[in-house]
């Protein structure tokens, strides 16, 4: 099936394009077997924002984001004896963010009931570190980059959570095929399938709020050429 893509790519540095080099990764996981601190510090530095971010991404309400990627860790340090390296440190970890979340979600539904989560307020940061900022913009081009970006995060808080977490995976994380699959233990066949329709959703979710900010934008200039 051929990959399209959907129009959109946040701007972040919040991804893991650039992964460990294997031995890299060999050396790190002996440290952490080993229970060496260091090693564990390293670990909290590589993966601790990305996992934020991807958590933040895939519950309804990110405000406890925080508490669900100590457990993240925890489980990390607690499993890493039995991690086998039949897939890379990162899937792997990835692997348990996703399923952390989605326990957390699981734990709202049953025990409490919440509307969805509040969306960041204007200029506030969505992660522990913020998008990364051209410093040859103007005031304005930021100003409309803020705005796409928080209409991106809405729109997909909207988009059902089983194909939210292959659309992040994909769409944000830069992750292949593959890498989703064995982290959602998913086919390839379910993944490119989720794919495909979290981007349907998000495009009318999108087109919704696009067309609702605008007629909003509308209202507002006419209110405000009423002559006195």
């Amino acid at each position: 099936m051929a990959d399209t893509t959907v129009g959109f790519r946040l701007e972040t540095s919040m991804g893991l394009a650039n992964a460990a080099p294997l031995d890299d990764e060999h050396i790190l996981l002996a440290g952490l077997r080993r229970g060496d601190e260091g090693s564990y510090e390293t670990l909290i530095d590589r993966y601790e924002q990305p996992v934020f971010s991807l958590i933040c991404r895939l519950m309804d309400d990110s405000a406890d984001a925080a508490d669900v990627v100590q457990e993240v860790f925890l489980k990390v340090f607690r499993k890493v004896d039995s991690f086998r390296g039949e897939s890379s440190l990162k899937t792997w970890i990835y692997r348990i963010a996703v399923n952390e979340a989605r326990n957390q979600r699981r734990w709202f539904g049953r025990h409490r009931r919440r509307e969805v989560g509040l969306d960041p307020l204007p200029g506030e940061a969505t992660g522990y570190g913020d998008y990364l900022e051209d410093p040859g913009r103007s005031p304005f081009e930021e100003t409309l980059n803020h705005e796409t970006r928080d209409l991106i995060e809405a729109a997909l808080k909207e988009v059902s959570p089983v194909f939210r977490a292959a659309l992040v995976l994909r769409e944000i994380e830069g992750l292949s095929y593959e890498q989703i699959a064995e982290i959602l233990e998913i086919s390839l066949g379910t993944v490119k399938s989720r794919i495909l329709r979290g981007r349907d959703a998000l495009r009318k979710s999108l087109a919704a709020k696009v067309e609702g900010t605008q007629v909003a934008g509308l209202q507002y200039t006419r209110r405000v050429e009423e002559p006195i």
